[in-house]
């Protein structure tokens, strides 16, 4: 399995901007964004395959672009037009079912976890 580590959460007011990134141990078909707001599940925001396809949550369609340079092995979330309903723990995912072209977003999908960074938008 590879291994994952997040970086960039952070606070951010309504409207501003933050980007996540993920780096990977090695190489793997698809990766995704979940996040986790206290209280609630688990939540796919965003996956990527290997060949470029994507999929997102409705709720975060037209603000957040997920990204990966494979050269370095990493994932990125750009978040733009930030809400306070974004406040939650994002996790990187890796590993485990991996469709190309319609990379999931449903966490049971995914086996390999990184530990977390936390984003708060007020």
């Amino acid at each position: 399995h590879v291994q994952l580590v997040e970086s960039g959460g952070g606070s951010a007011q309504a409207g501003g901007s933050l980007r996540l990134s993920c780096v990977a141990s090695g190489n793997t078909k698809c990766m995704a964004w979940f996040r986790q707001a206290p209280g609630k599940e688990r939540e796919g925001v965003a996956a990527i395959d290997i060949e470029g396809g994507t999929t997102y949550a409705d709720s975060v369609k037209g603000r957040f672009t997920i990204s990966q340079d494979n050269a370095k092995d990493t994932l990125y979330l750009q978040m733009d037009s930030l809400k306070p309903e974004d406040t939650a723990m994002y996790y990187c995912a890796a590993d485990g079912a991996c469709e190309l072209g319609i990379p999931s977003i449903d966490s049971a999908d995914y086996t390999t976890w990184g530990q977390g960074t936390q984003v708060t938008v007020s």
